[in-house]
């Protein structure tokens, strides 16, 4: 075979190669959605099918039996810290998100297999945690399957899983925050050298907490003796007003507001405000 030849060859198996692969958009696109909870970062990476006028629970999906919570390869959840998921601890790690669905209960399965490709080779022995949680109907027809973190706050999250004319939630939480908080100002604030910052988020964390308010109010002094800014003022006068040492609050709230209106601050007019009320003064 000459070399022209040989290159003709090759050209039109490249040609015919090139022209057999066709890309289109995924059927079922994946998605990822992640959420801070308490000091942990939770990931949920999964693929949306859609319904596309099929019956999916106890049809397309059956009911009682293992299913990937999703399309193509199984869905994974992921955490970077332990957690508490409906109850129970978590390590940290990458787990298969598995779910068995059934039309009054459903399973909610965390298995240590996190790869696989559908819910064929699921593996029971795997396990970690599985729990039962009761579906309900949400308030408009989700065309698409969505998993999404709903009704979170600072140390906790519901996961939503919605499709079709169904809807599941388990909560996942991050326990023991304000140990670690507390134990991390004790560890900062009788350092050699302390900064106003460090005083600062110490005194607010006290006073979000209702705790060892005069401790706090000494840390929110030592910041203002540094820093006479609104916001510091406002720091002496919050914790005072909830100590109800009137005597102390309103004069560093009347500062305060002098400043934040200048400054236009409408966060910390209010924050004042709330101060004068508290102390039954009116400005």
């Amino acid at each position: 075979m000459n070399h022209s030849l040989t290159k003709l060859l090759l050209l039109i198996l490249v040609s015919t190669l090139s022209f057999g692969q066709i890309s289109s958009p995924a059927a079922s696109p994946s998605a990822s959605v992640s959420q801070t909870i308490g000091f942990a970062k939770v990931t949920i990476d999964y693929s949306r099918p859609s319904v596309k006028g099929r019956k999916i629970f106890g049809d397309l999906v059956p009911y009682a039996k293992v299913w990937r919570t999703g399309a193509n390869k199984i869905t994974s959840i992921q955490f970077d810290q332990d957690v508490h998921i409906n109850g129970a601890l978590m390590k940290a790690g990458s787990y298969g998100l598995y779910t068995i669905p059934n039309k009054n209960e459903w399973t909610i399965i965390l298995n240590r297999d996190d790869k696989q490709w559908g819910a064929y080779g699921y593996d029971i022995n795997k396990d970690v945690i599985r729990f039962n949680v009761q579906p309900t109907k949400p308030q408009t027809f989700a065309e698409q399957m969505s998993i999404d973190f709903i009704d979170f706050n600072a140390t906790s999250a519901y996961v939503s899983i919605k499709w079709e004319n169904t809807e599941v939630r388990f909560l996942i939480e991050q326990r023991g925050i304000d140990e670690k908080i507390m134990a991390e100002i004790a560890e900062k604030t009788t350092k050699p050298e302390v900064s106003t910052d460090t005083y600062f988020a110490a005194a607010d964390f006290y006073y979000q907490k209702g705790i060892k308010l005069d401790q706090a109010l000494e840390w929110a002094n030592k910041v203002l003796d540094k820093s006479k800014e609104y916001w510091t003022y406002q720091l002496v006068a919050r914790i005072a007003a909830k100590q109800n040492n009137c005597e102390v609050a309103v004069p560093n709230a009347q500062k305060s507001m002098e400043l934040a209106k200048k400054a236009g601050d409408d966060a910390y007019i209010k924050l004042n405000q709330a101060v004068f009320t508290q102390c039954k003064k009116g400005y």
